[in-house]
């Protein structure tokens, strides 16, 4: 294969996941590491680097979108994107002090709960709960458009979700990924916030957390131009043909195709892993 169908390749895949991860939530890089690994026998620390360029165009992509449908609510992101960028420049430390196959099989294991999150997403109902205290204090309650008009809800359990979002960036800095599922179930599970506001949220965050990564990744030589340009060109087309899509449809279907997907690439990096394959 020469240089110009590799890199033909590599954009046609990352459109995909790119697109996969706006729809979601988790971001493109779920899909875009374990391509490069696998498929195509990229080294998995410099996919981590191209990954992380692409995290930060999904990021820019699917963001804007959101916040002028009015989803997003950049209130909350603000707030715990100091949590996951203290946690990324963590994980992207540790990222060249782990071996590779350990790293590998970590990144399943993500893969295998970014299945389950993706498959469990549970729909846009909005439970009636009282107001927090803090929540009030930082202006966190808002409201989002639905088909019947603007709904409203209350943030809670704000101090476990700035927790979680901790380790969320850890995991984004070492493998290179959004780590959107552990956001939306910081944001949907713990602090009770509408699905569709928090996959709108998490990509909002993402890209603040991939640049704090991507710097330590730059830093070490981990980020190659001609391989993590064609997936961020990539990638931008696809969240922001995902972002128009998402907020027009109903996407329990594509949750069960995705979560399917991933439980395989999940498999084989784990099986690589454990073999010493990577």
């Amino acid at each position: 294969m020469n240089n110009y169908d590799f890199t033909v390749l590599i954009w046609f895949g990352s459109v995909v996941a790119g697109f996969l991860g706006a729809m979601t939530g988790l971001g493109g890089g779920v899909v875009i590491v374990p391509m490069l690994v696998l498929g195509l026998g990229v080294d998995i620390r410099y996919a981590a680097g191209a990954s992380l360029v692409s995290v930060i165009a999904t990021s820019s992509g699917a963001a804007a979108a959101y916040v002028k449908e009015g989803y997003s609510n950049v209130r909350i992101a603000m707030f715990l994107e100091v949590a996951t960028t203290l946690g990324a420049l963590v994980g992207a430390f540790f990222a060249s002090k782990l071996p590779t196959s350990l790293i590998a099989i970590f990144f399943g294991l993500v893969l295998l709960y970014s299945s389950y999150v993706s498959f469990q997403a549970r729909h846009d109902v909005t439970e009636t709960v009282h107001s927090d205290p803090l929540a009030n204090r930082l202006k966190m309650d808002s409201s989002y458009p639905t088909s019947t008009g603007s709904q409203s809800y209350h943030v809670r359990a704000i101090p476990l979700g700035f927790c979680l979002m901790g380790f969320a960036g850890a995991v984004s800095g070492l493998l290179g990924i959004g780590s959107g599922a552990f956001k939306v179930l910081a944001m949907d599970r713990a602090m009770r916030i509408p699905f569709k506001v928090a996959t709108t949220t998490s990509n909002f965050m993402i890209g603040v957390t991939a640049a704090a990564s991507a710097g330590v990744y730059l830093n070490r030589g981990y980020i190659d131009p001609g391989l993590a340009m064609p997936v961020m060109l990539g990638v931008l087309i696809g969240s922001l043909l995902g972002a128009r899509k998402l907020v027009m449809s109903n996407t329990s279907h594509l949750r069960i195709v995705f979560s399917l997907v991933v439980l395989f690439l999940a498999i084989e990096m784990i099986y690589n892993g454990l073999t010493g394959k990577l």
